[in-house]
């Protein structure tokens, strides 16, 4: 206690943060060496810059062992948590996504938050909560709890993140605000849905400022926020009172963010502009495409739709980084028997492969992943898409266009023509694409596809519907592979448990497959922004077509008997994959029932 209160004396004794005195406070605390904290005190002299630093991030920036922890380098957050137990306040990590830009940013002003280095993070009808890194500088808090009437709470955050968000929240805030004046004060009616082209003619007759500017500067930050948060999907959607903007984030929706009514229909005719759609047309659904830049440098597609509503367009951007589109076959989550039993599906010269699985189950990238795979130089690899999911140079892409009737089917007769070896068909709609595909497969392509169908013995029934022949499907129908995407537990927090016997005993219903003796739970940490999951990964249900179940396709299929046979032969249900990746630590039953459908009385174990 008396060394805890020896520290807090040290580095309080100014008020604001020394380097001398966190250094000699790391020292007392065990943190470092008196010889490491004398070379940095040294080398920070003889290298001082004018921009001043904050103290922890100069003892972050040198990379210092930590006597405490051997392996690990002194870390800024590591270093801010630590300075938060020493003035007694609560460490906070700042997560964007879970505060009200628009509320905190009228708290105070940007000045005032950036002279005292605060950031409002929190805001209710009786106290705000400040973010500062120079928790013993208390100066500001009495005046603002005077001025605000309210309570001040104080919590620690690092330097870099107050610094960043404050640049990012008001900046954003401002640029929201400038465009929402610029349209009230030009003469129109502000709730009136004007388009970006309107608000840059306006600009350019001197009737308004340089909103343009603002809209822009929205634009390009809600797309780089969104890549750094992992969003696959951005929403745009416009309300009556305020525009929502939402991200799917590993298959869940958050909301981030509100926009007044014509700031959001400036934003959208900004994407429009951007993706090469009709700015002026607003009554009919339309398509385009953006490539950009993430800040890391890597390059990025987006697939824009829009869709006319009640208060004006709706727009979707789906993100396409090719990081995550197309993966190395490891990162598909095969375990090592699929992974196999795939390769001898797709590696062959001929015949026809189907992934099947409904929307957003991850069948664009294991097709991807399988291309990426196979288009060697001395292949010729053809896909024809609805749209072209992603531009890849590997590939000879074609886009399905409806109004020129170029479907699949013609689109497949067309490759047909253009010597291809492996042929990608974006999905098996109609009896003309399935015959075009048996047609392409009996010619010696390899032929891979699409389903929606809910299980891999389904596909079957499918094509037959379709009217595609049972001898065809016979000779040409190499595999189907079924597919789901779970979400993988954070390697960072996830913590040991117990299997609930009854959870386990619902997800192998009917398999012999004993409960595993170590299976983790979410906990929730910064990685993974508390939500316990990182990232997902891909069950499989695989069922390659062997000599009996070729057998057994007729006009007539029996789908139960059928279903029955192919486990039998080895094929194993999704939820035998699932109960898999949760005995190897990778998700969570209850995870995995939520996304795989009931159990049906066909899923008997062959045991």
């Amino acid at each position: 206690m008396a060394a805890s209160q020896q520290i807090a004396s040290l580095l309080g004794r100014r008020g604001r943060l020394a380097l001398d005195d966190v250094l000699a406070a790391l020292v007392v605390d065990g943190y470092l060496l008196a010889d490491d904290a004398k070379q940095l005190r040294v080398g920070n002299r003889a290298g001082r810059s004018t921009v001043e630093l904050n103290p922890l991030v100069i003892v972050a920036n040198a990379k210092l062992t930590n006597r405490r922890d051997p392996g690990r380098p002194l870390s800024l957050e590591g270093l801010t948590e630590w300075l938060a137990g020493q003035a007694g306040l609560a460490y906070l990590k700042i997560d964007p996504m879970k505060i009200n830009v628009a509320a905190v940013t009228q708290v105070v002003s940007h000045a005032y938050a950036q002279r005292h280095r605060i950031l409002p993070v929190a805001v209710t009808p009786g106290e705000v909560t400040f973010a500062t890194a120079e928790p013993f500088d208390q100066s500001w808090a009495k005046d603002l709890a005077q001025m605000l009437r309210r309570d001040v709470h104080r919590v620690v955050c690092s330097p870099i993140d107050i610094n960043r968000y404050l640049q990012e929240f008001y900046g954003v805030q401002r640029s929201i605000q400038l465009a929402k004046d610029a349209k009230s004060q030009s003469g129109y009616d502000s709730s009136a849905l004007l388009n970006f082209e309107q608000l840059l003619e306006l600009g350019k007759a001197g009737e308004v400022g340089a909103d343009d500017r603002h809209v822009v500067h929205i634009v390009d930050w809600l797309l780089q926020y969104a890549f750094e948060q992992r969003a696959s999907d951005i929403h745009l959607e416009p309300r009556r009172e305020a525009g929502m903007m939402r991200f799917r984030i590993d298959g869940v929706m958050h909301k981030v963010f509100e926009m007044p009514p014509p700031v959001m229909t400036a934003v959208t005719s900004r994407i429009k502009i951007l993706s090469r759609m009709d700015v002026a047309e607003k009554r009919r659904p339309q398509d385009g495409r953006i490539k950009t830049r993430a800040t890391s440098g890597r390059e990025v597609e987006l697939r824009i739709s829009s869709m006319p509503t009640a208060f004006g367009e709706k727009m979707v951007m789906r993100i396409f980084d090719p990081d995550i589109v197309a993966k190395d076959f490891s990162q598909l989550g095969f375990s090592t028997p699929e992974d196999a039993l795939w390769r001898s599906m797709v590696e062959r010269p001929h015949g026809i492969v189907l992934v099947t699985g409904p929307t957003g189950s991850g069948k664009t990238t294991t097709l991807y992943s399988t291309l990426k795979h196979l288009a060697t130089p001395d292949i010729n690899v053809c896909t024809v898409e609805d749209p072209i999911e992603m531009v890849s140079p590997e590939f000879n892409q074609m886009q399905v266009q409806p109004a020129i009737d170029l479907d699949f089917a013609s689109g497949v007769r067309t490759l047909l023509r253009q010597d291809p070896d492996i042929i990608m068909v974006g999905e098996i709609r109609d009896l003309e694409t399935a015959q075009m595909a048996v047609q392409a497969s009996l010619t010696g392509h390899l032929v891979l596809s699409t389903l929606h169908t809910n299980d891999a013995p389904s596909a079957v029934t499918r094509l037959l519907d379709l009217g595609v022949p049972h001898y065809l499907i016979q000779s040409t129908l190499t595999g189907v592979v079924a597919q789901r995407l779970v979400r993988t537990l954070c390697p960072h927090c996830k913590l040991e448990t117990q299997q609930d016997p009854h959870e386990w005993a619902v997800l192998t219903h009917g398999w012999s497959f004993p409960p595993p003796e170590q299976v983790f739970k979410p906990v929730g940490c910064l990685e993974c922004r508390h939500t316990g999951f990182l990232g997902r990964t891909g069950i499989y249900e695989m069922m390659p077509l062997s000599p009996r179940l070729r057998g057994m396709i007729g006009a007539q299929l029996d789908l139960i008997h059928f279903s029955r046979a192919a486990l039998a032969e080895g094929m194993r249900p999704l939820r035998i994959s699932a109960a898999d990746q949760v005995a190897r630590g990778v998700t969570t039953v209850q995870e995995v029932l939520t996304v795989l459908p009931p159990v049906e009385h066909v899923e008997d174990s062959p045991t």
